[in-house]
């Protein structure tokens, strides 16, 4: 059911059509049309690309290195430590937590001498850019509700994403292409599902949803004519179109009837753009290389990076990879290390790709999943085989570029990496510091539906200036 509160607004095509007043209508209709984003931050990026590992990438074997669980490795999890804390239904029949220290080791790199773990060499490599956050901490404890937290604000489906609110607030810095694109990897184990409204628009207008784009002869579902419609037919239905959905929008003052129309005009569009920025021919053999040989096949994780960088250097305002298969209950040594190798390589070669450009300075790029593991085994553990189970107390994440501070560790957690010591950073925290940095003020923007105004952060969320430069 459609709110009245919005049914009553008048669409910009009404506001323009009732008024004789010209350039002042414009410009009015112009301030009752835009986000409320009053006394927005001075914005240091323009776009963001996120690269999420869905199904929660162990803290324990990337990024926070606890030698102390290594020591105590096997031994009961001490109760001072659980605290009574909720575990979930995998493992809240364990008689006995046993500890499960790291199988890999971990090195310091670049000038400030950051711990990263031996499956990510490449990502060592770039130390110096990173930004990366030890004290990430979420309410969800399951996988459902924890990626749609992250990708959302909220773990009830059908808020609008992060993608979706962006594009709202800043619009398309490209015509030609959609603000907000989704890649997911081929190469990926599907352990955990993934669902389009991660990338819908909720209750925003539908023009303002993401697009997937895939691999294959056809990137966008639907996007090419059917055989016997030529380019010429194409135009002309869209005008016949635009002309009746124009009356209907007048009487119904109903914003989706205008937003259905830019979501053909985009799609017309689209007929000549996606083929050219999907198109890898261009890129020479020293790109391939540095993003691996993966990258030489559409739709891999390493492809998808490319493709990130050239829709960046295009103006798309969000592009978001998923990555699956980071859900390691059992089998963890074997599965994070064949995770990081379809990653590891890649993910480092955006960053150096995108500072070698000149657009890192502008570009966030976002790197983590929807929760971290447990310092504990679940289940029996093996000789060299074990697994870990959803942690959502603290885990890590790493983020580079658009104003961040470079070749900082944020945040601390116990010597056991089961609770915050300091610098707790929630998804909320994450949702209104990158706003900041794209020059939104997460409070005001905002949409009215149902009766009350709705944004990414809730009524939560607070800036963390210390990852800022």
């Amino acid at each position: 059911m459609r709110d009245p509160d919005r049914l009553l607004q008048p669409t910009r095509r009404h506001f323009l059509g009732s008024t004789a007043l010209g350039l002042g209508a414009l410009a009015m209709a112009e301030l009752l049309s835009a986000p409320a984003r009053a006394g927005g931050p001075r914005p240091r990026a323009r776009r963001v690309i996120y690269l999420f590992q869905a199904g929660g990438p162990s803290q324990f074997e990337t990024f926070d290195p606890k030698p102390r669980l290594r020591a105590d490795h096997g031994r009961p999890l001490p109760d001072s430590v659980r605290a009574g804390q909720r575990l979930t239904g995998m493992s809240a029949n364990q008689a006995i937590l046993p500890l499960a220290g790291s199988f890999t080791d971990f090195a310091r790199h670049g000038r400030a001498g950051i711990d990263v773990s031996d499956l990510l060499p490449y990502t060592a490599r770039i130390a110096d850019e990173l930004c990366i956050v030890r004290s990430m901490h979420t309410e969800a404890i399951n996988h459902d509700p924890a990626i749609t937290f992250f990708c959302t604000g909220s773990e009830i489906a059908g808020r609008p994403s992060m993608g979706s609110w962006l594009s709202y607030g800043l619009g398309s810095a490209n015509a030609n292409l959609p603000a907000f694109i989704v890649l997911v990897s081929k190469d990926a184990a599907r352990d955990q599902p993934l669902y389009a409204r991660l990338w819908g628009s909720g209750f925003l207008p539908s023009e303002h949803q993401g697009v997937q784009f895939r691999a294959g002869k056809e990137p966008v579902l639907y996007l090419t004519n059917p055989e016997g419609v030529s380019p010429h037919a194409r135009r002309a239905m869209l005008d016949a179109l635009a002309r009746l959905n124009a009356d209907q929008a007048a009487a119904e003052l109903d914003p989706e009837i205008s937003a259905r129309m830019a979501q053909a005009e985009m799609a017309y569009r689209m007929q000549a753009s996606v083929p050219e920025v999907t198109g890898l021919a261009d890129e020479d053999d020293d790109t391939f290389e540095l993003y691996g040989s993966a990258s030489r096949t559409p739709g891999t994780y390493a492809a998808n990076c490319i493709l990130a960088r050239r829709l960046a250097e295009r103006g798309v305002r969000f592009i978001q990879l998923f990555h699956q298969g980071w859900d390691q209950h059992g089998g963890l040594p074997a599965g994070i290390r064949k995770q990081c190798e379809q990653t590891d390589q890649a993910s480092a070669a955006l960053v150096v790709d995108l500072k070698r450009r000149g657009l890192l300075d502008e570009t966030l790029v976002v790197w983590g999943g929807e929760f971290g593991r447990t310092a504990y085994c679940q289940g029996r553990m093996s000789p060299g085989d074990y697994g870990r189970d959803h942690h959502p107390r603290c885990f890590s994440m790493w983020m580079a570029g658009g104003g961040l501070k470079r070749g900082i560790i944020h945040g601390r957690t116990d010597d056991y990496g089961y609770n915050i010591l300091e610098g707790g950073v929630h998804v909320h925290d994450l949702h209104a510091t990158l706003l900041h940095l794209l020059g939104i003020d997460h409070e005001q923007l905002t949409y009215r539906f149902q009766g009350r105004d709705y944004r990414l952060t809730d009524v939560f969320g607070k800036v963390v200036h210390a990852l800022i430069a």
